[in-house]
């Protein structure tokens, strides 16, 4: 596949996003880079929705960069919470970030909820340069629900109380190869690359 690019900046710190997004590009003919490498600042998330988020810090790391950047806004969506903790899903404890205190956090808030449903959503942004009039948008999710307890020592976030609605494990226990199959971030990877054979 000849994309129009073939150096790509990932606009995230988080390592196990890094790790995924990664993976998933690997077909490609790309050269993947962190925007560690660059020493870019971590971008405002000042907006409510995933898609503004998404799209600041995409057109953030590819202005410090001046390469093309990919960027992705995600977190869980619980039903009895009203969406919560939705684009607070990483901070939704407080600073520092830490998974452990916002699984705890979301465990009490469930304590007495009848309605354990939950989904994971991913938007992916790809813009060319900073001002790019058209990004790329593609979107995911991932159906499950919040289990009492923790299960599984993998993944990161809440995926060890997040229950996959099809194969009955937890984030925590499915294989890095499945879990990036079935996962919101999968999906909408797998329609970004897609958008991107158009491209060519």
């Amino acid at each position: 596949m000849a994309l129009p690019f073939d150096r790509l900046v990932i606009a995230t710190g988080n390592a196990g996003k890094l790790r995924e997004i990664r993976q998933l590009l690997s077909p490609l003919a790309l050269e993947v880079l962190p925007q560690s490498d660059f020493a870019v600042p971590e971008a405002e998330e000042p907006h409510c929705t995933f898609i503004e988020n998404a799209l600041a810090k995409a057109r953030h790391a590819s202005m410090h960069t001046g390469l093309a950047a990919l960027a992705d806004d995600s977190g869980i969506c619980v039903d009895a919470l009203q969406g919560a903790p939705g684009v607070l899903s990483a901070r939704y404890a407080g600073e520092p970030r830490s998974d452990a205190r916002n699984n705890d956090k979301l465990l009490a808030a469930m304590a007495d909820q009848e309605n354990r449903h939950a989904h994971y959503y991913c938007v992916m942004v790809l813009v060319r340069h900073p001002e790019d009039p058209q990004p790329l948008i593609a979107e995911g999710i991932w159906q499950g629900e919040i289990l009492d307890t923790p299960r599984g020592d993998g993944g990161f976030g809440y995926d060890p109380i997040f229950l996959d609605a099809k194969t009955d494990k937890t984030g925590a226990e499915l294989p890095l190869e499945i879990k990036n199959r079935i996962s919101h971030r999968g999906q909408a990877l797998s329609k970004l690359l897609h958008m991107l054979e158009r491209l060519q």
